[in-house]
């Protein structure tokens, strides 16, 4: 009986250890070919319309730092890089989603708003030329209330929903 509760004790304090370790494993799926060392990533310019000053330098961060942190990829400026990213920043769009009535006739409010942002992306893989891609990427998220009250906020979620959508696109093949 003492065997079996010493080990039980054992088992139960291997997993309390062991478990909340193996949870924080992250997959990425990716597919980085063994040959590609590097990739140039260039400055996303912000073409849209509407134009936040910081809007370009958060994304083309937010990207790197994606890469950075996921893949074994060297970020470089040369033209020479196994891969590179480029693009700009085509839309940066707030527009209601509800409408709330209001009294006395005057016109209506916006009761939720949402933002969109819209990138154009051209990825060329240099090691195998069928990876390569351009294409628009656009996610959106609502908010209500003023735009300047979540403005940063949803410009830091919306970067992290393309540029994911972006690398695996790139590296995932999805």
């Amino acid at each position: 009986m003492k065997n079996i509760r010493g080990i039980s004790i054992a088992l139960i304090g291997f997993i309390l250890v062991i478990v909340p370790y193996s949870c924080t494993i992250k997959l990425t799926g990716s597919s980085i070919p063994i040959n590609m060392k590097t990739i140039r990533v260039d400055f996303f310019e912000n073409n849209a319309a509407l134009v936040v000053n910081t809007l370009s330098t958060q994304f083309t961060e937010t990207l790197k730092a994606l890469i950075r942190n996921t893949t074994r990829l060297s970020i470089v400026r040369t033209e020479e890089a196994d891969a590179s990213l480029s693009g700009s920043i085509t839309d940066y769009n707030i527009s209601p989603v509800s409408v709330n009535a209001t009294a006395n006739n005057v016109a209506p409010i916006a009761g939720a708003s949402q933002l969109t942002i819209t990138v154009s992306v051209k990825y060329v893989d240099n090691i195998n030329k069928k990876n390569s891609f351009q294409q628009s990427f656009t996610k959106s998220e609502p908010f209500t209330g003023d735009i300047a009250t979540h403005e940063q906020t949803l410009i830091t979620d919306l970067n992290k929903q393309i540029t994911e959508d972006i690398f695996n696109k790139a590296f995932a093949n999805w």
